[in-house]
């Protein structure tokens, strides 16, 4: 199967890497709304393991792993304890998180395209999949803590464009036959590649021709 890339160690350690920092980024979001502990727990599990529950319920991987590794459960529980502790050091080193959120984002825009077509999805809906496995955890997190989910706004970097590369080119590895351990790391090293540069740069999507204002507007397109 493909997604036999890896040795089970190395894998397993990889998910648990990009777990890890999309928690933080949830426990973080938690602190800025003021929430409780419990709270920062939840937006945390659910940056974390939201995009992967939502692929393994569509290709009916159940229970989803998100619920047979209990890896999985803690490894956002001790970032929400990390940040509930640290978060002022935490904040400080937000553009280090960054970092790391972008290698999450190429490593599960991959490893998504790569198990929805191991369970018989054709290449494009594996490469929907895999960017969902990437962004969806992000959306959920936005959504529960009642902010417009951050791919969906205009004045932030772009965010879900270098995961749709990432995924676009692990479906085009698979179709050509080229797809294994090291080819796999090309597209999850050009999404994350991307990202930061989208960072750095802060390239954005454009927006509708012909606006009839160019003045700045909120969230709410006020």
């Amino acid at each position: 199967m493909l997604t036999d890339l890896f040795s089970p160690t190395v894998q397993h350690s990889l998910d648990l890497a990009g777990i890890f920092v999309f928690a933080i980024s949830g426990a973080l979001l938690g602190v800025r709304k003021n929430f409780d502990v419990f709270g920062m727990a939840v937006l945390a599990e659910v940056t974390a393991l939201g995009g992967g529950l939502f692929r393994d319920l569509i290709i009916g991987a159940v229970p989803p792993a998100a619920f047979t590794d209990l890896g999985y459960f803690l490894t956002p529980l001790l970032a929400t304890v990390i940040v509930f502790f640290l978060h002022p050091e935490v904040e400080r080193i937000t553009k280090a998180v960054n970092v790391f959120d972008a290698a999450g984002l190429g490593l599960f825009c991959v490893a998504g395209t790569v198990k929805a077509y191991d369970h018989g999805l054709g290449l494009t809906f594996a490469a929907t999949l895999g960017l969902a496995t990437a962004v969806g955890g992000g959306v959920l997190r936005d959504v529960l803590a009642h902010e417009v989910p951050s791919l969906l706004r205009w004045d932030r970097d772009l965010y879900a464009v270098p995961a749709m590369v990432g995924s676009t080119m692990a479906a085009l590895l698979i179709r050509y036959g080229e797809l294994n351990a090291q080819t796999s790391m090309v597209p999850a090293l050009t999404a994350f590649a991307l990202r930061l540069m989208a960072m750095r740069y802060h390239w954005r999507a454009p927006r509708a021709w012909h606006r009839r204002s160019a003045a700045t507007e909120g969230p709410d397109g006020t």
